[in-house]
């Protein structure tokens, strides 16, 4: 666990940046909004022949085969034993935080949907990687391009100097495969390698630092928890169904270096995200959740005993014919042996299609249909809030 102590947030804001749907149309809970009117309502191109706001299709989010999302704490809660103390920031603090949290399939649907979304790409400080898995690697190098012409441009425009915008930080598993790859049963014939990740070299090129880390720790001055590896515990989650990985080796009998796909079903180098929300929660970005999110889950309790989880986002990676018998033991548990269940689950990327059917079915409103472009706040609540809040706990 990590040494410093994970800061409570009085405010936390996600934006989507890319997931495999674009949701549009769905009614949403308060605090969370639309793409569509998000861009109606800021700052609109008019049509000169009527007069009205147009919808800007060529310049709005495209979908993509993978996850990112932005996070945005701009307000944090420090706490000790006797004195709680609200150190509140403003969108000029510069203590105001940006990570990126994966990266999306490659360049093109990144860079689209930040520009889409106006994000200020110049103020992300860290992108963290989930997995080496190229939907959601694929993105780093582009991100850290756009990141640098903007910084360029508004240096241009200003009498800052490149010192004011410390370098950004690429947060990774240290066991980067040389390549993955899918050999689905019953034959586990390998039919596809995924493409290259980004190798350190590449990220350095582009601007990037390299950060290592294979055990938990705290980022975004100590208000973002990264796990490390995530225990399994269910019996029922048994990782990446036909996932193998290439590995290499010299010879016995000469310097000649020879390859072969192994077996790796359990993605050990998947890590998740935790915020803590004043008088609200834990906030938990499980991006894949090859691990299993009830596994991921088992981990967040015992990492934070004393605290609920009021919201679990990403990918639950139930989709697929060979995950189905998955579906109603994940659901149940969320739903029934979760106490308190979480206040919102937005099941994306991986999910599937049955899966969402089935929590929408459990959790009722509580089941966000989430997709790119999307914009959620999550305000903290008073001391008295914080006071009532219970640690969550599973029941058996």
């Amino acid at each position: 666990m990590a040494s410093a102590t994970l800061v409570k947030v009085n405010s936390l804001t996600l934006d989507i940046i890319v997931d495999n749907s674009i949701e549009w149309m769905t009614k949403l809970p308060p605090g969370f909004t639309h793409e569509v009117k998000r861009h109606l309502t800021d700052d609109p191109p008019y049509d000169t022949r009527t007069q009205v706001p147009l919808l800007d299709l060529d310049n709005y989010c495209c979908g993509a085969h993978g996850l990112s999302i932005l996070i945005v704490i701009p307000s944090t809660m420090t706490c000790s034993d006797k004195l709680m103390t609200f150190a509140k920031t403003t969108e000029a603090s510069s203590e105001i935080h940006r990570v990126l949290f994966d990266t999306g399939p490659e360049s093109k649907s990144i860079t689209r949907n930040l520009a889409a979304l106006r994000t200020p790409v110049e103020s992300i400080e860290r992108i963290l990687l989930s997995h080496w898995h190229r939907d959601h690697s694929g993105g780093i190098i582009g991100a850290l391009e756009q990141i640098a012409l903007a910084r360029a441009k508004k240096q241009a425009k200003s009498v800052h100097s490149s010192a004011d915008y410390p370098a950004v930080v690429v947060d990774l598993h240290p066991d980067r495969p040389i390549a993955r790859g899918i050999a689905p049963p019953p034959t586990g014939k390998v039919i596809c390698r995924l493409p290259e990740d980004p190798t350190h070299s590449d990220i350095l090129s582009a601007g990037g630092v390299v950060e290592t880390h294979s055990e938990d720790h705290l980022v975004a001055g100590n208000s973002v928890w990264v796990s490390g590896e995530i225990p399994r515990v269910t019996s029922f989650e048994t990782g990446l169904l036909g996932g193998v990985r290439w590995r290499e080796f010299h010879s016995t009998s000469s310097e000649e270096i020879r390859g072969e796909w192994v077996p790796e079903e359990d993605i050990m180098d998947e890590r998740y995200v935790a915020i803590d929300v004043l008088g609200k929660g834990l906030v938990i970005l499980s991006a894949c959740s090859h691990a299993g999110i009830c596994n991921v889950i088992h981990s967040v309790t015992a990492a934070f005993p004393e605290r609920p989880i009021h919201a679990i986002v990403g990918g639950l990676h139930l989709a697929g014919p060979e995950l189905q018998d998955r579906v109603a033991p994940t659901v149940d548990f969320i739903s029934e042996r979760l106490i308190p269940a979480p206040s919102y689950v937005l099941p994306m990327h991986c999910t599937g299609f049955n899966a969402k059917v089935a929590l929408a079915q459990a959790l009722g409103d509580a089941c966000v249909p989430a997709g790119t472009g999307m914009h959620i706040e999550f305000k903290g609540d008073n001391s008295q809030a914080e006071d009532r809040l219970m640690g969550a706990r599973i029941h058996d």
